[in-house]
């Protein structure tokens, strides 16, 4: 594929309107198992150019290229390459180009993902065009701000349903059990957000407020899809956005499919979003945690249809501001509209949190930055551009107050509905109905990089008042921006063991010093917070004497946010080495039994485990491991049963299991003996278990076999593949890292399975001689895979659990190689940068034995 940059974007920007696209879809090969590689698509592209006579090229990553004429005479296809695209020759004024290609189905979760059901061997398509694979498909202009109108055809086995950007306008006979689709003309849109879906999908359909609503999932999965509360979400979202946004959703239909083997969470195309089947139709029990993260999603996506899909941005430096919103309004939409209230809380444990980690990296970058080229943009889908840049617009709303931010946005939208806008043009309508000037709050916070720390200083006199209060703002030294922080403080006091918010400031702070003279002589509080209700993005320290009270009394505050800022400050103390691991563990174990809200049982459940994995002095690490196995036995058996909080400990207890009475009790579970009172051990939890034993050693490839023959289905050959790769030999871990390495590169569900279960905490020594291996082969993986697994391969299967120092002179040695592209150079850079923390947090611990 072709690697457009920013100058070339520009200039075909500067050049041509594109007035229509005609897209026909032969989709009738993908039911054929031998045949089925490739599909005929034909594209008739009608566009003007400025510059009669320009030259121009257009992306076209087909298989192969039968014919392509352009105003009727044929172009030479001589040049022609998917990765360079088709050269297009004196233009005139007003140009049509017909191209009839063959194209490969994917199977790597871009263009055209292909995939066939276990169940029942029925084929499903579904499209995936972000960032540019739009040109997978048919013959088109990829970049965003070239919009237009397409008009998509396909021809299908007679049984499939095929879905689009619009509504079906007629179905007509083919012949031979097929038949032909045709959607009507599209609203103006990027290529990039246009979809086609097909297969023998199953489909509930519903209305509201005069929009027809649709949601599908494959047949085999129709038994799991909980369409009402799908629908519910929507429904709420679309009142909440229409109210607040002052512009109704612009077309006739709004669907969405739940689809297998998606990389991302789901995908904005316009009309036509596509979900994770894996992530969010649910088998078996889960928590609210799983629920409130769909309907997350749900509500990003439809904020999407407004930030992203009727107003674009003109370039891929301003992608952060399509996923931010989205990321923002999502969190704002789930707390005031659906029973999700507490979303802000999940927005800081999870989401948040995901931005200071990947804003510590030696990749770090501000929230906006140039994207030359679409390799760039690639790898830049991460916690800064969705999360940090969330936190800076949360920041920003209640910087200029929510009624004049949503002002400016009506005023946006009104203004650049249909086209493509800059960050710029938002500004300038905030301002406009703010009447504030942005510009430096934007240079300060959007075009700068890294995190801040705010650390409390505290003088409380002999009378228990406070004779001064500082804040001291820090920065690492290579990026030493002090910025201005609008944040809370909080004073709460300790009542028969509930930490009672008695006082709430709210506070500029700038600059190394900020001394809060409204707090001389006040009575000192038990706990003094800082960035109280979290509206600034920054990591938390605590005073001695609010951090002592935490550790004893952290479920005592009545608010989850509060409880969260405590946690998070805790946890970014253990990952910047000011906090011992097995101190870190201690709090978690004695604290978190008692948390209420089920987000940050899970979220600090999973900090829990990263610390013992990569923090935690190995010496002492299988003791945190024993006393965390112990503590959630027994949170399991205390909680009510059949509940979430039962389930979450339950898969805490799974997940540290190491001894051999621990692994006996999973054995149980497995047999139906001595399982807790209402703990359904259902299909998921039984392969989560199943991992545990296999990369243990108590459980081998028959039981894997044994459990996939009970569940075969997409998701149990997913979890066995997952499963097998944990088996703890030399043999097994060669023939694995083969098929990762090898020629023909795999689906990307076996892919992603296989390395999520090469490497095991319990399993260092076994792939120690992988460190060598992985330099050897990720350049030649980045260049043979498309974006997606070469990704998931750099990230996935760099020696993350080999915390020596060996693994960074590795890392450092391959560095300092010539001719690395420079998005694998920054994965694995990243890779470095998590070994060295955690060889500082061990020796941090380590020194606290």
């Amino acid at each position: 594929m072709r690697n457009l940059t920013q100058v070339e974007a520009t200039e075909r920007a500067r050049l041509l309107e594109v007035t229509g696209y005609d897209i026909t879809l032969d989709l009738s090969t993908a039911v054929l198992a031998d045949e089925g590689r490739t599909f005929r698509s034909t594209t008739e592209v009608r566009f003007r150019c400025a510059e009669p006579g320009a030259n121009t090229f257009i992306e076209l990553a087909a298989d192969s290229v039968r014919s392509a004429t352009l105003n009727g005479a044929p172009v030479d296809l001589s040049d022609w390459s998917a990765e360079k695209g088709l050269v297009l020759a004196g233009l005139a004024a007003e140009n049509t180009l017909v191209v009839d290609a063959d194209f490969a189905y994917s199977r790597s979760g871009q263009g055209l993902h292909r995939t066939v059901d276990p169940v029942d061997g029925e084929t499903y398509l579904y499209s995936q065009f972000e960032t540019a694979d739009a040109q997978r498909v048919f013959a088109c202009f990829d970049q965003p701000d070239l919009k237009s109108v397409y008009t998509w055809r396909a021809t299908v086995p007679e049984h499939w349903r095929v879905v689009s950007n619009m509504p079906v306008d007629r179905e007509e006979p083919a012949g031979d059990g097929l038949k032909a689709v045709h959607f009507t003309q599209s609203a103006r849109m990027s290529t990039y957000i246009t979809a086609l879906c097909a297969g023998p999908y199953h489909e509930v359909r519903d209305s509201h407020d005069g929009i027809d609503l649709g949601v599908f999932c494959r047949a085999s999965m129709a038994q799991y899809l909980d369409a009402d509360d799908l629908f519910l979400i929507t429904k709420q979202g679309f009142d909440f956005f229409h109210e607040q946004f002052g512009v109704r959703y612009p077309l006739p239909k709004y669907d969405q499919l739940w689809v297998p083997d998606f990389n991302a969470g789901a995908m904005e195309n316009f009309g036509c979003v596509t979900h994770a089947e894996s992530h969010y139709i649910f088998r078996s029990q889960v928590t609210d945690f799983e629920y409130e993260q769909r309907a997350n999603t749900i509500l990003h996506e439809l904020a999407h249809m407004w930030f992203g899909d009727l107003v674009t941005m003109r370039w891929w430096n301003d992608l952060w501001l399509n996923e931010s919103f989205a990321e923002w309004a999502s969190h704002w939409c789930n707390t005031h509209a659906t029973r999700f209230n507490e979303a802000w809380t999940t927005f800081l444990s999870i989401r948040k949190n995901w931005g200071y980690r990947q804003d510590q990296l030696s990749s770090t970058h501000p929230v906006y930055t140039e994207m030359p080229d679409m390799e760039a943009v690639e790898v830049n889908f991460d916690g800064i551009t969705y999360a940090k840049g969330a936190s800076v617009l949360k920041q920003l709303v209640a910087y200029v107050g929510e009624e004049p931010f949503l002002a400016g946005l009506r005023a946006y939208f009104g203004k650049h509905a249909w086209g493509n806008a800059t960050f710029d043009d938002l500004l300038t309508e905030l301002e406009t109905a703010s009447g504030r000037e942005l510009r430096k709050f934007a240079a300060q916070w959007l075009e700068t990089a890294q995190v801040n720390t705010l650390r409390p200083e505290v003088t409380v006199g002999p009378d228990g008042t406070y004779q001064q209060v500082v804040v001291r703002q820090e920065a690492p030294a290579d990026y030493p921006t002090l910025r201005t922080h609008r944040i809370g403080v909080g004073l709460y006091d300790l009542t028969d063991g509930r930490l009672v918010r008695r006082e709430r400031l709210e506070v500029d702070v700038a600059g190394e010093r900020t001394e809060l003279g409204a707090l001389a002589g006040v009575r000192a509080a038990d706990v003094l917070l800082l960035n109280d209700d979290d509206l600034s993005y920054a990591k938390l320290r605590l005073d001695d004497s609010s951090m002592s009270t935490v550790v004893q009394h952290i479920a005592g505050f009545e608010s989850s946010l509060a409880r969260a800022l405590c946690w998070t400050a805790a946890w970014d103390m253990v990952r910047d080495a000011e906090l011992a691991a097995r101190d870190y563990v201690a709090l978690v174990l004695a604290g978190l039994p008692a948390e209420t809200d089920i987000n940050l049982v899970t979220a600090t459940l999973r900090q829990a485990t990263t610390t013992l994995t990569l923090y935690a002095d190995p010496a002492w690490a299988p003791t945190g491991w024993t006393e965390l196995a112990r503590t959630a036995k027994a949170a399991l058996a205390a909680a009510e049963p059949g509940s979430g909080f039962q389930l979450a400990w339950a898969r805490a207890y799974v997940s540290a299991a190491r001894s051999e009475e621990d692994l006996a009790t999973l054995r149980g579970w497995l047999d139906g003996t001595d399982v807790p009172a209402g703990l359904n051990i259902d299909t998921e939890l039984r392969w989560s278990v199943l991992a545990s034993m296999v990369a243990s050693g108590t459980a081998g490839v028959a039981e894997v076999d044994a459990e996939l023959a009970r569940d075969r289905t997409a998701s149990g050959e997913r979890e066995a593949a997952f499963v097998h790769a944990l088996v703890p030999t030399a043999e097994n871990k060669a023939a694995v890292w083969a098929q990762l390495t090898g020629a023909e590169a795999l689906p990307n569900w076996r892919n992603r399975a296989l390395l999520q279960g090469f490497t095991h905490p319990t399993q260092v020594e076994l792939v120690t001689p992988y460190r060598e291996k992985y330099f050897a082969a990720v350049g030649q993986v980045w260049g043979s895979r498309d974006s997606e697994p070469a990704q998931e391969f750099a990230q996935l299967a760099y020696p993350t659990y080999l915390v020596e120092e060996e693994t960074v002179a590795a890392t450092d040695a391959w560095l300092a190689g010539d001719g690395h592209p420079a998005p694998l150079r920054r994965l694995v850079a990243e890779g470095r940068d998590g070994v060295v923390r955690a060889l500082k947090a061990r020796e941090r611990d380590t020194r606290s034995a």
